[in-house]
């Protein structure tokens, strides 16, 4: 990651356009030493998820859904200040917010096909129980004396 190429990109050619992304800048908290004190470092990136035109109406309702309990008033955030650098923050805070709506707006698994197990293996398995059985049933004690 050497900048920040345009617009984070959800998936194909949605991308977010960079109008609708809500930048604040704060201290971080945490060792530093004396730059920590005067550097907003820490970067708080929002995004109004229930207003955007910029994704299709089927991925916004999924991601309505799918975020419902990181949503304050339709609007996702993401929060980030592991690096000293504000720079590599705001790339980090958009490459975590495009990763979050990437996966909340994927589309649902196929159902699973249920398969018919094969007669034979079902006939066999039953068979190797009955073995079993006798087997277990000939460890009895009964005809011990």
């Amino acid at each position: 990651m050497d900048g920040m190429s345009g617009p984070p990109v959800i998936r194909g050619s949605v991308s977010l356009p960079e109008a609708e992304l809500m930048w604040r800048f704060s201290r971080s908290s945490g060792p530093g030493g004396q730059h920590v004190n005067t550097s907003d470092t820490s970067v708080e990136l929002r995004f109004d998820l229930a207003r955007t035109e910029a994704l299709p109406e089927v991925w916004k309702r999924r991601a309505l859904e799918r975020l419902a309990g990181r949503l304050v008033d339709g609007v996702v955030t993401v929060r980030a200040s592991e690096h000293r650098s504000q720079w590599r923050n705001r790339e980090t805070a958009a490459v975590r917010l495009a990763a979050l709506l990437a996966e909340a707006t994927a589309p649902p698994p196929r159902p699973r096909k249920p398969t018919r197990i094969p007669r034979g293996i079902n006939e066999r398995r039953l068979r190797e129980k009955k073995q079993r059985s006798q087997t277990k049933r000939g460890r009895s004690a009964r005809d011990w004396t």
